[in-house]
């Protein structure tokens, strides 16, 4: 029996001294959990705050697809290919996600990511996103140090959203559009 709680005592501490690498950022938004829900797990929702347009397929190994650019070429539109993992209603979605091209190492590769909204004071929601699965080392190390700053523009944005209405895409995307012609 000691021998046994010997090796229990032994993997727990080997799970702290190995603890996960992980983006963990937080949020309170002025919505209820639906609406908050119904911004990140449709593609209607991912428009007004995410990108200007995308693909959401609301079901486990359905498509999650945010198209920053929708205009570029396949493969450099944005998160492309990326599968929703879980879902469950008003409390969670959790989706794989890549890397930017500027970083080619990690963007063949996938992470998770795990946003819970917890419902708050009257018509607030606490947004917690959570991203694991970080490889270590060269573009993992700077998609890490990437996605530490993005993750706040993206929950920045979800916030205005429902403080000040959807985001307007247009100016980004005529600029975008305006420099590939050239």
């Amino acid at each position: 029996m000691k021998s046994f709680l010997a090796a229990i005592a032994l993997l727990a501490a080997a799970g702290h001294a190995g603890a996960e690498r992980a983006i963990t950022l937080e949020t309170t938004v002025n919505a209820t959990a639906r609406e908050v829900y119904r911004a990140w797990a449709t593609r209607d929702g991912i428009k007004t705050f995410f990108a200007p347009d995308g693909i959401v397929d609301p079901r486990p190994n359905g498509l999650y697809e945010i198209h920053f650019d929708p205009s570029a070429p396949p493969g450099l539109r944005g998160a492309e290919d990326m599968r929703i993992l879980a879902l469950q209603e008003d409390r969670l979605i959790s989706f794989t996600w890549n890397a930017p091209p500027a970083f080619p190492a990690a963007r063949g590769q996938r992470t998770v990511v795990i946003v819970r909204l917890h419902p708050a004071a009257e018509g607030r929601t606490r947004v917690t996103l959570h991203q694991v699965g970080w490889g270590d080392g060269g573009d993992w190390d700077g998609a890490y140090a990437y996605f530490g700053k993005a993750w706040n523009f993206v929950l920045g944005n979800l916030k205005k959203r429902f403080e000040s209405g959807p985001i307007d895409w247009k100016p980004a995307t005529q600029n975008t559009a305006a420099t590939q012609q050239k």
